[in-house]
């Protein structure tokens, strides 16, 4: 069990380090956007060749690279969709009084290229790691794919925190599709439904032999997913979660005052 706090550590390092790296970036002037997206590209090459060559590697190594790589992959389309070059074709604001399947139907225009570029990237990861032993890069992917699409359907049907300060001011049209509320129905099929998979996947780590290589790749999926629960949590919560990474907002902070 001592030998999964290290996964644990890492997960939860990753997590708020790539996450407020990201906010920073974003925040930054758009003359640097250009080449923000090309070094993100690149590394986007990087991280799908290391899933490539980690594919049959089931050892400890392994689990980590690929659970790094396919961290890397999801960060090139968070910072797509924040710089605003991958969104979607709407980038207006939703007209008022609009209800119902027609604004379902706005809201999702405003990021349709956004979820061609997640469905393109999964067939990426899944093709990367292909019929290799080493599934933790898939597994890392698919669950940030369904928290993420989780988190978006919570934030359309209504939420108490809906993360405004997340979102930088090109994108601010995207608050008017959002609905605050202190909760919505689907909110509590998520939270369960996250945490149980979570639950699972520790279940399935903690069962395997002492110094099983591969505890440590399902302790970093585990933890992702119990992140994730933490996630949705927030969305409800009387807490700021840009409280979490107020070092990386910075960047919009200063821009503000240029």
């Amino acid at each position: 069990m001592s030998s999964l706090i290290w996964p644990v550590l890492f997960a939860l390092a990753i997590w708020w380090v790539s996450t407020g790296f990201i906010l920073y970036l974003d925040g930054l002037p758009r003359s640097t956007f250009p080449v923000t997206m090309m070094m993100a590209t690149i590394t986007l090459a990087a991280a799908l060749w290391g899933l490539v060559g980690t594919r049959d590697d089931n050892g400890v190594s392994g689990g980590y690279c690929a659970f790094t790589c396919a961290l890397l992959v999801w960060a090139w389309q968070e910072i797509a969709f924040l710089l605003g070059m991958v969104t979607g074709p709407r980038r207006e604001p939703c007209p008022p009084n609009v209800q119902g399947w027609q604004r379902t139907w706005l809201a999702f225009q405003t990021v349709l290229h956004h979820e061609l570029a997640l469905v393109v990237l999964a067939a990426a990861v899944w093709f990367a790691v292909g019929d290799g032993d080493n599934r933790i890069g898939l597994w890392t992917f698919i669950s940030l794919w369904v928290m993420r699409q989780s988190a978006k359907l919570n934030l359309f049907l209504g939420a108490r925190n809906l993360s405004e300060a997340f979102l930088p001011p090109h994108l601010r049209y995207l608050h008017s599709y959002f609905r605050r509320r202190p909760m919505n129905a689907l909110f509590p099929v998520s939270i369960t439904v996250t945490s149980t998979a979570a639950w699972w996947v520790w279940q399935q780590a903690l069962a395997l032999p002492s110094g099983a290589t591969q505890a440590p790749g399902l302790a970093l999926v585990g933890t992702l997913l119990g992140l994730g629960a933490l996630e949705h949590a927030m969305l409800i919560l009387p807490l700021p979660p840009e409280s979490l990474w107020k070092w990386g907002l910075r960047s919009r902070e200063a821009a503000a005052l240029d």
